[in-house]
């Protein structure tokens, strides 16, 4: 195993235990069963999520709101992301053209953790590589930390040379339900077919 891999899978894994934690503390305080990153079981998990008021690539406000009424597949990352984003967008349009005309009920939202750099025209210019589809969120540092905070995303910015940098983030997308509530993950560079599962059992979640 390269380093470069050992460290994808240390982060991979340090983005399960945020997740893992928010979900445990949100357990106690409902006792909603839990979703687990090895289970195909998807049910709704109170303490994950919330307001947040966001641009998509457009510049058209995007709320919490806008989750409503449909599947929704959420990943945090940044454009300038070397290889996790990327592939995992790259598996998200896979997901897509395994659902067929299914995918038109399902909305894959990328939300920037880098607002710094990540504008709405360069995430317009980013996404353009991927499925049209795709929506993506950018909006003020502020803004971007309160939605951080709202579904328990890891994010730590790495300095590198000369003032560049890179940011340490979940890699895990999550299963947001027409209602708009957190009902599990699909891990990074999860088993394609474990992943169709969830997702096609997220379209029948009212």
């Amino acid at each position: 195993m390269t380093l470069k891999a050992l460290r994808h899978g240390l982060w991979a894994l340090i983005a399960l235990v945020v997740i893992g934690v928010g979900v445990f503390v949100a357990l106690r305080e409902t006792q909603t069963p839990q979703p687990t990153a090895t289970s195909s079981t998807l049910a709704p998990v109170a303490g994950i999520g919330g307001e947040f008021s966001l641009l998509d690539q457009t510049g058209k406000p995007f709320t919490e709101k806008d989750l409503l009424g449909h599947p929704n597949l959420v990943f945090f990352g940044y454009t300038f992301c070397p290889d996790v984003c990327p592939t995992t967008l790259l598996e998200a349009e896979g997901w897509m053209k395994e659902l067929g005309a299914d995918a038109d009920r399902v909305k894959v939202i990328f939300v920037t953790v880098d607002p710094e750099r990540d504008t709405p025209a360069k995430l317009k210019d980013y996404l353009a590589s991927f499925d049209p589809r795709f929506i993506g969120l950018s909006g003020s540092r502020e803004e971007t930390d309160k939605a951080l905070k709202a579904y328990r995303v890891f994010a730590r910015k790495v300095e590198g040379k000369g003032g560049d940098y890179t940011m340490d983030h979940t890699a895990a997308v999550y299963l947001i339900d027409p209602q708009g509530r957190f009902v599990g993950i699909i891990n990074f560079q999860e088993d394609t077919a474990k992943a169709m599962t969830k997702i096609r059992r997220l379209l029948t979640m009212g």
